[in-house]
């Protein structure tokens, strides 16, 4: 499962539709919005996504985790539009048939996240808003 909302995501909803019966584990990253970023208070946060591509380089990266690490499936959900302190961002479900490969493959996956997929996030403090790059 693949997919950008603007609506938040049930993550047992998620994990159920990870799981297959081969895994004997399934590793979760959650990324939530922080109540402060660089020592300034976080008003909200808002990403804004170029859809399709990213999709399609988010599938492209769930395949390459597959591949390298050999888990046997992985699902990323990831929010847009605008978010306060606490909200749900992010959800990746990386299921295999041991740990090891489950928690590699969801590694690579949220860095090759940040990196690659055409999300972009703006941060709102008390100073300003400002665009942030992927190294968080």
């Amino acid at each position: 499962m693949i997919d950008i909302t603007d609506r938040d995501f049930s993550i047992d909803e998620i994990v159920r539709q990870t799981a297959r019966p081969s895994m004997g584990a399934i590793v979760l990253f959650l990324g939530v919005v922080r109540e402060e970023s660089r020592g300034q208070v976080v008003e909200h946060l808002e990403f804004e996504v170029d859809r399709e591509t990213a999709i399609s380089e988010l599938e492209t990266i769930r395949d390459e985790a597959i591949r390298k690490f050999g888990v046997t499936d992985v699902s990323i959900v990831h929010r847009m539009g605008s978010l306060t302190v606490g909200e749900n961002i992010l959800l990746i479900a990386v299921g295999a048939a041991h740990r090891d490969e489950a928690f590699k493959g969801c590694r690579y996956v949220i860095e090759e996240l940040k990196s690659r997929a055409a999300i972009w996030k703006k941060e709102f403090t008390e100073s300003g808003s400002y665009w942030v790059g992927g190294e968080h």
